[in-house]
């Protein structure tokens, strides 16, 4: 008996390994054949506007920084940082009392040659006299030939020391006109209509004039009427931006409202940061006007900017997860290679380049669609060959897009089901 029941066992034991056996091999069988979930969409006619996203700052179109050509103490500032100025309003005045001392002695001096020239003056006329009287004494034979020129002598001498006090009251006249605007340097006054936008002194400070060296910055003024934001762009996207491109400006003090905007420069001059590293990073500026202004824009607030470099109309476009990328793309299980669509017979898809990528729903399951690509948006991409409106294609997942399927594979639609079961549940 118990030889019968060992058996048994033995047998029980050989029957269950057969049906674990035969349960994996339907399984892994299964997983070959599982379809694959996806959602579908219908390919659209669509306008694709190609944008550039750069960041930045607002700037005013004229920003003058005003600095002292005089060296010197604040003793009056009557004005304020944010004040509204017009051209010539007094802004600072630079206490005058080293100038005013020069300006004295100039002054002196050029009384003094004034004085000089009316006695040279004088002795000219004295001179002019005395030769006179000596050639008419000679021509009566009065006098010496030698007395003549004596006195043409003495009248050379006097006019040639008239002619150096002309020279010295010109020099003098000179000087004292120089000290005199170094004079009124100390009186600094607004060269344009604007705001004081920065104020960098007060009332008692020395600042350095800017003769003989660069000076101190007092304050800035700002013509707001006219603004600009200048923005890094990237020096792969610079190319397909132009001058007169329309871009749209969100500036963060300003979160709900969109300001227009115009391309006006476009640098040619290259940003570099962090050169001759691994983070190098290679930017263009970009100048663009705002066409539409807010009196509480500020120089300095930062802005987020979209520039609408080339718009598409009624193109058929796909959703960008749409499409993907594969190298050497080949139909698998039981569909053959010829099934796979061309973008052109003629060029050359050689299964070492990578081809771009949009699964057509074909019944049951999809077949690959090479496409050849153009603009796109923040949602959509052109298809310039490829595909035809009203073409059904899978729009996700994205694992099953750029992983999961193969031409040829089979699928599920994950919307229809799940509208079926929605209906179901009603």
């Amino acid at each position: 008996m118990a030889k019968k029941k060992s058996k048994g066992k033995i047998i029980f034991l050989i029957i269950l390994i057969i049906a674990a056996i035969a349960a994996v091999g339907y399984f892994l069988s299964k997983d070959k054949t599982v379809d694959i979930p996806v959602r579908t969409d219908k390919v659209s006619l669509r306008t694709i506007t190609q944008k550039v996203n750069a960041i930045g700052n607002l700037h005013p179109e004229t920003e003058v920084k005003i600095s002292s050509e005089a060296s010197g103490e604040i003793i009056a500032l009557p004005v304020m940082e944010g004040d509204t100025v017009k051209k010539g309003q007094l802004l600072a005045r630079i206490k005058p009392d080293l100038i005013q001392t020069q300006l004295e002695q100039y002054q002196a001096a050029l009384d003094a040659s004034k004085t000089d020239i009316d006695y040279q003056k004088s002795s000219l006329e004295r001179a002019e006299y005395e030769f006179s009287r000596m050639r008419d004494l000679y021509e009566k034979e009065y006098v010496a030939k030698q007395d003549l020129d004596r006195s043409k002598t003495t009248l050379d001498q006097t006019r040639s020391q008239y002619q150096n006090a002309l020279a010295r009251y010109n020099q003098s006249k000179a000087s004292l006109k120089q000290i005199q605007q170094n004079a009124s340097r100390t009186t600094i006054v607004s060269p344009i209509d604007g705001i004081v936008t920065a104020l960098n002194i007060e009332v008692g400070e020395k600042v350095l004039g800017t003769v003989q060296n660069l000076g101190t910055e007092m304050m800035r003024i700002s013509d707001l009427s006219t603004m600009n934001t200048k923005v890094d762009v990237d020096e792969n996207d610079i190319v397909l931006i132009n001058v007169g491109d329309t871009a749209s400006i969100e500036i963060d003090a300003f979160p709900d409202k969109i300001f227009k905007g115009i391309v006006k420069e476009i640098g040619h001059s290259a940003k570099i940061s962090a050169q001759s590293s691994q983070d190098q990073v290679t930017n263009f500026e970009v100048k663009i006007r705002l066409l539409d202004l807010d009196p509480k824009m500020r120089p300095g607030m930062s802005c987020n900017v979209d520039i609408e470099t080339e718009t598409h109309y009624d193109v058929i476009a796909v959703p960008l997860q749409s499409v993907t990328v594969r190298l050497g793309m080949d139909a698998m299980g039981d569909e053959s290679k010829s099934k796979i669509r061309k973008v052109n017979a003629d060029k050359d898809n050689s299964n070492d380049k990578p081809q771009s990528i949009v699964f057509v729903v074909d019944g049951k399951k999809v077949i690959s669609a090479n496409v050849e690509t153009g603009i796109s948006d923040e949602g959509y991409i052109e298809i310039k060959t490829g595909l035809k409106a009203d073409e059904e294609i899978v729009t996700g997942s994205f694992s099953s897009i750029s992983k999961e399927l193969y031409d040829g594979a089979k699928i599920t639609k994950e919307n229809g089901s799940m509208g079926q079961k929605r209906a179901g549940k009603k």
